[in-house]
């Protein structure tokens, strides 16, 4: 029966989903419904539409071929997938080869099928059926489903599913008077064939009509009933395992799952009949993310397989990577499915340009790894990388094969378990004669121990050794339990436990299936599957959440090479909802014991700040809080107070060193001599003068304004004392006072002196009478006078601003702060001190003008020119002050200049006015006495005559020096 293309048409409309797992998800569904209509379509045609003329059955003993019958309505048409019989059946396995069967036939647990019917699976009679689902084979190349055999994943993990029912089987407490049956499919490590072999598990619940189906003779065909599945162990890979949910939750068979750990398949809403006894990736993840912080790492790269495993794994550690914080990922690289040659020397080249995450988080195939492993030894980069590895890398030898040095160090975590001692003895106990029931032992037993069986008509090669089929698992071959082994068998315990609980509720006191489990409701035993809870083959309790997943368990591994005496994986911790890692055991390429980095940016040292890198929160720049600025935290610096400084790592602020000057400084010391000298010097012209007193030379100095002047030139040099000592407000009070009053009284006294000098000799021109105020009472009463404005505004000073210490922090703040330095003075700025002299310095310039006024007067007469001298001097010592003074102003030594430079300023002006004035008279006083006698008295009208004499007969003088001499007549004629 032929139907055409264009009868059979599939139509479907999806409404539009909010996301791209949605429509996945979506599309995953219709494909496999339509998969699933195909397929029965296809078994359909085959078995009826070329029935017998266009299918050569090798079961049927009918030769004729009449026509086939006309093809029924499509509304009669039910898809389906059945097997069928006209006449007797001969028996199936007769006219397989002794080869194919491994060594002879077990008739009722094994069924090969005709093509069409079961291929390559394995069936166990019971009155419950299991469905399995093993990787038996790797994925053939392009055009060929299968490839070579795997005799770790595929053989050990199905043989375990045989132990397992083996077990239950023969365990009196457990499902008491029922037999586990299964049928056990080869996924061949491809999801769109596992899903083609899946469609066994659900074609007896397919509806069918065959009431139009005749053999060629007429008769009604033989319909054999095909095995109801009621649940399903498997798959392995998780993209198998996803593809036959989708199938098996249409038709609501339970799922158990022992090795896949997508974390999408945690979606009740979408895998609601799938259950494991693994714990998903997330949990996976999060042992992961919990190992790398462990570490002190921040930022690493990703690497995955492409497919469901490695990317649904790498999301799971990016989004928990996120929620945790302080983890970034530095690139997230994917394998291809097929990659091209120099695809992973391009991954490697990739990784190194973020070379400072050496951390490499990987989710991926044996292979892949191997293939990465091996472009990184290319690449000579030993040691660079320091990989977290899944659970598909585990405590595997294969990926590290020959690439041993470049793996050291690798960090990798394994669901928690155990090794079944019990698995071990039955499975190196299997052998061809006892093991007939496994479709592909023979295959296996050939690949373990490297031998050919003998096949009727196929000559084994030359170089091929004959199998005895005395060989022995672990005797003739080397033998390792797989690490899975131990969840097949609690999945397979799981459905067992799950259907004896179902058992006790549903037929309490039958014995054997009753009607009401009969057939076994899917959803109902979904809900007992969910509510199981006991003791696995590891002693670890087995159980599941809403979500159908097993709770997260995890053995932590480090690959080490030194220091060892094999090199191997050394258990370095677990992981059971929070992580307990021992750090001390770890060991890194080299035999380091030191946890390398893997970080984006190291810790700044103290008193640096963190300017972060926009868009990556685990790396920044590190800046030094310079100048005054102190880490105030992470992420930012702070001025110091006014009054302190950083400490040395600037992590916090101190008081800031206060000073003065100090009397041992040189910058006191020779201020300090030059006062010393001066007031001794001062002091013995008092005493010459004292001792004198009634000498010519000292009356005619002007005994009183003489001792005013030299009283002010001994404060002048007491203020250096004061200038030097330590700040108080006394000393501050002091300063103020005699800072100005030393020089207004020697230049009120000088310009008193000079000033009569000068009224005296511009009077005697005009005439004989004398000027007022020359008497020394009046002398001393105008001195006094003018004394007395300095006085005054001192003390008005004082009241508007009273005298106190200051800690001056800005005047000594260079931009190191570590010279920094508080200076502790009188509340005394530089305008204030020009202040205070200014009143001084009015008197000093107005004294020069007199002075240089009464220049001509003669020097017998009077002390005019001395003065005059004095005065010149004197500012000539102030002019050089000004720009010393203000000019250093800016200098870290400012304090110190400026106090030198004052003092010794005024010891200078101190010490001209008394060399001047003082030092000839005290001269001729000591050493020529002679000279200080008594002359004769003169009226003040001879004088005022003599000096004018004298006047004119020194500018005659400078006339005829200069050419300018007149010829006078002669009076006489």
């Amino acid at each position: 029966m032929v139907y055409e293309a264009s009868e059979w048409r599939f139509k479907g409309v999806l409404p539009r989903a909010s996301s791209y797992s949605t429509r996945v998800f979506q599309h995953q569904n219709v494909l496999s419904l339509c998969y699933v209509a195909l397929k029965a379509l296809q078994a359909e045609g085959e078995h009826f539409g070329s029935f017998p003329s266009q299918q050569h059955d090798t079961e049927s003993t009918h030769t004729a071929t009449p026509p086939p019958p006309p093809p029924p309505p499509p509304s009669q048409h039910r898809l389906g997938i059945w097997a069928q019989e006209c006449g007797p059946k001969p028996d199936p396995m007769a006219t397989l080869p002794l080869g194919a069967l491994g060594a002879g036939h077990e008739p009722g647990h094994r069924d090969v099928g005709a093509p069409g019917q079961h291929p390559r699976s394995i069936k166990i009679e019971g009155d419950i059926t299991l469905g399995g689902l093993f990787p038996v084979h790797s994925k053939g190349p392009a055009g060929v489903p299968c490839g070579e055999i795997k005799k770790e994943k595929g053989i050990h993990r199905m043989e375990a599913m045989l132990y397992a029912l083996d077990q239950i089987n023969s365990d009196p407490e457990l499902l008491p008077n029922i037999t586990l049956g299964a049928r056990i499919l080869d996924t061949c490590s491809r999801d769109t064939y596992a899903l083609e072999q899946s469609l066994t598990f659900v074609q007896a619940l397919i509806q069918k009509d065959t009431s139009d189906i005749r053999c060629s003779n007429g008769e009604m065909p033989i319909i054999r009933k095909p095995e109801r599945v009621v649940g399903v162990i498997g798959a392995s890979a998780s993209s198998v395992s996803i593809m036959v949910a989708n199938v098996l939750r249409l038709f609501a068979i339970p799922q158990i799952s022992y090795a896949s750990t997508s974390p999408e398949l945690s979606d009740h809403n979408r895998y609601d009949f799938f259950s494991r006894v693994v714990p998903p990736d997330s949990y996976q993840a999060q042992t992961m993310v919990d190992i790398v912080k462990a570490m002190g790492w921040n930022y690493v790269s990703t690497l995955a397989s492409e497919g469901n495993y490695g990317e649904s794994g790498v999301d799971a550690f990016i989004q928990i990577s996120r929620e945790a914080g302080g983890l970034c990922i530095a690139q997230s690289l994917k394998i291809p499915r097929d990659p091209k040659p120099g695809e992973f020397d391009k991954v490697i080249k990739r990784l190194m340009e973020t070379s400072n995450a050496r951390g490499v988080i990987i989710f991926a195939s044996e292979d892949d790894i191997k293939r990465v492993l091996d472009a990184a030894s290319r690449a000579n980069l030993t040691g660079h990388f320091l990989f977290v590895g899944s659970d598909s890398w585990g405590t595997k030898i294969a990926p590290i094969l020959d690439q041993e040095d470049m793996a050291e160090g690798a960090v990798t975590i394994l669901p928690k378990r155990a090794s079944v001692d019990g698995f071990d003895q039955y499975f190196t106990t299997r052998s061809l004669e006892n093991n007939r029931r496994n479709i592909w032992f023979a295959e296996f037993w050939e690949d373990d121990f490297r031998c050919k069986l003998t096949r009727p008509g196929i000559k084994i090669d030359s170089d091929k050794k004959k199998c005895t089929g005395n060989e022995r698992i672990g005797r003739d071959s080397p033998y390792e339990q797989e690490g899975k082994v131990q969840f097949v068998i609690d999945a397979v315990y799981a459905m067992a436990h799950a259907l004896h609980n179902m058992h006790l509720d549903l037929c309490p006191g039958s014995t054997g299936v009753c009607e009401k489990m009969d057939p076994v409701e899917g959803r109902l035993l979904l809900k007992y599957i969910r509510s199981v809870n006991f003791n696995g083959s590891a002693g670890t309790e087995v159980l599941f959440n809403e979500n159908g997943d097993a709770p997260g368990r995890y053995d932590i591994f480090q690959y080490q090479v030194t220091n060892i005496t094999s090199p191997g994986y050394k258990y370095i911790g677990q992981w059971t909802n929070h992580l307990r890692l021992n750090l001390d055991e770890m060991q890194w390429s080299g035999g380091i014991r030191q946890v390398p980095d893997s970080v984006c940016s190291f810790p700044c040292n103290p008193g640096e700040r963190k300017k972060m890198v926009k868009g990556v929160p685990c790396c920044w720049h590190c800046e030094l809080c310079d100048g005054y600025l102190y880490q105030l935290d992470e992420f930012s610096c702070e001025s110091c107070p006014f009054n302190m400084r950083p400490t040395l790592n600037r992590t916090a602020c101190r008081p800031t060193p206060i000073i003065k000057l100090e009397w041992h400084s040189p910058w006191a010391i020779i201020p300090l001599c030059f006062a010393i000298l001066g007031i001794l010097a001062t002091s013995f012209v008092v005493v010459t003068f004292i001792r004198f007193n009634d000498t010519p030379i000292v009356r005619a100095a002007g005994r009183e304004l003489s001792y005013v002047l030299l009283t002010g030139i001994f404060l002048i040099y007491l203020i250096t004392f004061l200038m030097i000592a330590e700040p108080d407000v006394g000393v501050c009070a002091f300063r103020r006072l005699l800072l100005g009053l030393g020089m207004a009284i020697t230049y009120s006294a000088m310009l008193t002196k000079t000033n009569r000098i000068y009224r005296i000799f511009e009077q005697g021109k005009k005439s004989v009478t004398p000027p007022k105020f020359i008497s020394p009472t009046s002398q001393l009463a105008i001195t006094f006078i003018l004394i007395s404005v300095q006085v005054v505004g001192v003390f008005v000073w004082f009241g508007v601003v009273p005298p106190h210490t200051i800690v001056d922090y800005e005047e000594l703040r260079p931009p190191n702060p570590e010279l920094a330095r508080g200076i502790l003075k009188c509340d005394m700025s530089d305008l204030s001190l020009i202040c205070c002299l200014s009143y001084s310095i009015i008197l000093m310039v107005t004294c020069t003008v007199y002075a240089v006024k009464s220049r001509g007067v003669p020097e017998t007469f009077n002390e005019a020119k001395p003065i005059g001298f004095t005065m010149y001097t004197t500012c000539i010592v102030w002019l050089a002050f000004v720009p010393i003074f203000f000019g250093t102003a800016q200098s870290t030594e400012k304090m110190y200049i400026q106090t030198t430079t004052l003092t010794v300023s005024m010891s200078l002006s101190a010490s001209v006015s008394l060399g001047m004035l003082y030092v000839p008279k005290v001269y001729v006083i000591i050493f020529h006495p002679e000279q200080n006698v008594q002359k004769r008295k003169r009226s003040f009208k001879s004088v005022v005559q003599a000096a004018t004499m004298s006047t004119r007969l020194s500018q005659k003088s400078n006339e005829k020096q200069n050419g300018e001499t007149k010829v006078e007549p002669d009076r006489t004629q």
